[in-house]
């Protein structure tokens, strides 16, 4: 399916000084209503009750059975499960896709910007609990250029840049790799979403967090391998971003829509309703083959859009993912 967007004046790209302004309020607007609604030191979107082997005790109605302690329990014939210490210092890592396709939006944002505020608020319940978190960013244009080191400031951006920021903890720290993920200049072209998800895989990490964020529109052959050694060693959520008018076309008359990543300019007479069947069909399924590949995966699915309140959606699923986990179910 072809990544038409309606065709409108460019936008003018907002001066540092006011991207720094609508930053800071988006910093302000996460922390109020995320530590209101969502309780605890150490929440995240993926929680769990650790990894490192701790003490033994009796088993108690509702322990999950899954760590239950045989050796113990062989010696004494009493039912025993295995403590888990929770893991304090977690590593987050963010593959933020930033190819020419974000740069749309017919909603209350741009997709560039739901990229940007999911970033912000994964950020924010990271280093709360003084966790470390970094970010690789893909910018397109084509073949991927060699991975770059970030060194603070924005980031350089250029035909297929990939660019990394190290896993640093500290507000201070997360307030820089947002302000340079902010800073990122989307260039024209088509990206690698597989190259830029394979950096969380090399070089090795400890087990961590690794978040993806994207409108995962290149085709899912190129990018669900990767996904899924990623989540050989790590939790993985996926965050799918989506307008509106990737669903579904409105009845306009002719509209001249234009492809992003390669500039194909083509006109559409959405007057026709079965124009708009077919391509309300084909995006239906172009949505099911995504979401089916990162089910196959392994991976939670988040889907934001830009008509909607994106942040009340996290909060939903962080609470189902919690709802779940209680209850002894995975994704």
């Amino acid at each position: 399916m072809a990544r038409a967007a309606p065709v409108t004046s460019p936008t003018p790209r907002p001066a540092p000084d006011r991207s720094e302004a609508v930053l800071s309020r988006l910093q302000l607007l996460v922390t109020r209503k995320l530590d209101g609604l969502l309780q605890g030191d150490y929440a995240g979107l993926l929680p769990g009750p650790g990894s490192e082997a701790g003490e033994s005790r009796e088993y108690r109605p509702g322990d999950d059975v899954r760590r239950m302690d045989w050796p113990v329990t062989a010696r004494t014939t009493t039912p025993h499960v295995r403590r888990t210490v929770a893991d304090r210092e977690l590593e987050t890592w963010l593959a933020l896709d930033l190819s020419a396709s974000l740069d749309f939006g017919t909603g209350q944002w741009l997709k560039r910007e739901v990229v940007v505020a999911a970033a912000a608020a994964i950020t924010h319940l990271t280093v709360r609990g003084g966790n470390r978190i970094g970010a690789v960013i893909g910018t397109g244009g084509g073949a991927s250029a060699p991975a770059r080191r970030w060194r603070g400031g924005p980031p350089p951006s250029g035909p297929g840049v990939l660019t990394r920021l190290p896993a640093r903890s500290g507000r201070k720290e997360a307030q820089g790799l947002l302000r340079a993920v902010a800073g990122t200049a989307i260039q024209p072209g088509r990206g690698d979403l597989g190259a830029l998800i394979e950096m969380l895989n090399r070089p090795p990490r400890r087990r961590g967090v690794a978040v993806v964020v994207s409108d995962f529109l290149a085709p899912a052959e190129q990018w669900a391998r990767p996904m899924r050694k990623l989540r050989v060693r790590h939790d993985v959520l996926a965050i799918e971003v989506v307008d509106p008018r990737e669903l579904e076309l409105p009845d306009v008359g002719v509209l001249p829509v234009v492809d992003p990543e390669s500039g194909e300019l083509h006109e559409v007479q959405t007057a026709d309703p079965r124009l708009r069947q077919r391509y309300a069909e084909a995006a239906a399924a172009q949505r099911a083959t995504i979401a089916a590949a990162l089910r196959g995966a392994g991976a939670a699915h988040l889907r934001l859009r830009t008509d909607r309140d994106w942040l009340l959606d996290m909060v939903r699923f962080v609470a189902a993912q919690r709802h779940a986990r209680t209850r002894g179910t995975t994704r």
